[in-house]
């Protein structure tokens, strides 16, 4: 498609001679005056202008200023004789691209002319580039300018259309659910439902009739059929938050509905077809598990098709001004409090902070701040009490993301277990129950990063466990 030239002169046989010296290259429209240009302008696409300053009765200038109230701007070039050089000068000033001096040389006219087209075209590319920029601030409820999150929306907005199977790993609170509805919102399901299973909520049992659903008499309780999420999710997505606490008979069934899109209730032999896009999330180092034997590995591979990773809050700390102005606004309302801004004293503090439990800790910090404000800002003194020295006090046990070593506080390993362990009792099957029973307290039961804080592998850890009789979830 040619560039679009405006060539506006008072001279008929300047401006006629222009249009057949540039009409090969571009498609050329030519006005006498102001509103003649005017017109073009709004009717018409122009790329470049090119007028004179002296209209007759008319003004350059204003030509000027009318192509660039058009959306998008043309660029202008000035033409002028040699005694007005200096108003030219002005027109750049005022925005004009370049001038030219008549006479005119028709080469270096078009030389100019192709420069201005150049010029026009680098600002409209980063005038685009600004408009991604900003809209790839928020991608559905994910928030984020940060360099770590762009590969996060880039792989949300190119997977979000197909029926890919999602893994989404990252430590707890960095906000893989809004990962999920970000990519039920963008899909081509957005009107069908997004489910949610909440897999280390229940137990095995439980879980399995939840995802497939049961029969009536298929256990005890069972008074009437049930459907389960899968069914429900037909036609959806079905989101199975937590994945990596699910049981081995679970993964079974799982593969198979995966793989075959078909499912069977508990209680029944009959296979029933389901058409679900599954989005699964964990904490959990499944990779990890996979090498530990805790996790199938052909499940595994069938899970994480496409594989997002997200961040951990401290990573990305440049986001979290963007996030607490949105939070501000969400929780006033919520709270019925009116909206308040953090003084920059209390935004430092944000920033301090070490963020074990990511955004999820940042919302509940910054709502304790709208909660209790009754001044004009929220200061410092509004906010937690552990936000204040600005170093994090992490609790039990940290859960790294997929490719981390799990972080235990102060680094404890098992010679600084043993250390704390009393001294009245030196038997060694004695002391190594009481080993492997504080390093389960103190990563909450969770066997792989107990294994690793004993320096064991998680089947040695399961096989003592069994021997010992003390087998724990």
């Amino acid at each position: 498609m040619q560039a679009t030239i405006l060539i506006v002169d008072d001279e008929r046989h300047t401006r006629e001679g222009l249009r057949q010296a540039l009409e090969d290259d571009f498609d050329v429209y030519v006005a006498a005056g102001r509103e003649e240009a005017l017109e073009v302008l709004k009717h018409d696409q122009v790329d470049v202008v090119v007028t004179d300053l002296r209209l007759g009765g008319d003004d350059g200038m204003k030509v000027l200023e009318d192509a660039q109230a058009v959306t998008p701007a043309p660029v202008c070039i000035m033409m002028t004789a040699y005694g007005s050089v200096d108003t030219a000068v002005e027109a750049m000033k005022r925005g004009a691209f370049h001038f030219v001096t008549k006479p005119l040389n028709l080469d270096e006219l078009e030389i100019l002319i192709k420069r201005a087209l150049q010029s026009r075209r680098v600002e409209q590319e980063n005038r685009q580039l600004r408009q991604q920029i900003e809209q790839r601030a928020a991608v559905g409820q994910l928030l984020g300018k940060s360099s770590v999150m762009q590969p996060v929306f880039e792989t949300i907005e190119q997977v979000a259309p197909t029926s890919a199977t999602v893994l989404i790993q990252g430590e707890s609170g960095t906000g893989k659910e809004l990962v999920a509805k970000a990519l039920h919102q963008l899909s081509g399901r957005p009107k069908a439902k997004l489910v949610t299973v909440h897999c280390a909520a229940l137990s095995p049992e439980l879980l399995e009739s939840e995802l497939f659903g049961h029969e009536r008499g298929a256990f005890t309780g069972a008074t009437q059929r049930r459907i389960g999420r899968f069914e429900m999710a037909d036609g959806g997505t079905l989101f199975l938050d937590e994945l990596g606490e699910i049981s081995p008979s679970t993964q079974v069934k799982l593969l198979r509905a995966l793989g075959e899109q078909t499912i069977e209730r508990v209680g029944s032999s009959t296979p029933i077809k389901v058409n679900v896009r599954v989005i699964a999330a964990t904490n959990r180092d499944l990779a990890g598990m996979v090498e530990d034997g805790g996790f199938r590995e052909d499940l595994y591979f069938r899970l994480n098709v496409v594989h997002i990773l997200m961040p951990p809050l401290r990573t990305r700390k440049e986001d979290i001004p963007l996030m607490v102005q949105s939070f501000l606004k969400d929780l006033a309302e919520q709270n019925g409090k009116p909206f308040k801004e953090l003084s920059p004293e209390a935004m430092q503090c944000l920033l301090d902070y070490d963020w074990p439990g990511n955004v999820r800790e940042l919302r509940t910090a910054v709502e304790h701040g709208v909660v209790m404000s009754n001044a004009d800002k929220i200061t410092p003194r509004h906010l937690p009490e552990s936000l204040r020295g600005g170093r994090s006090l992490r609790g039990s046990r940290q859960v790294a993301a997929a490719g981390d070593e799990a972080v235990v506080p102060a680094v404890v390993r098992a010679d600084d277990l043993a250390a704390r362990l009393p001294l009245q009792d030196l038997n060694v099957e004695a002391m190594e129950r009481r080993l492997i029973a504080r390093a389960l307290d103190l990563c909450d039961g969770h066997r792989s990063e107990a294994a690793k804080v004993l320096g064991l592998s998680r089947r040695t850890l399961q096989r003592k466990l069994k021997e010992m009789g003390g087998a724990r979830n």
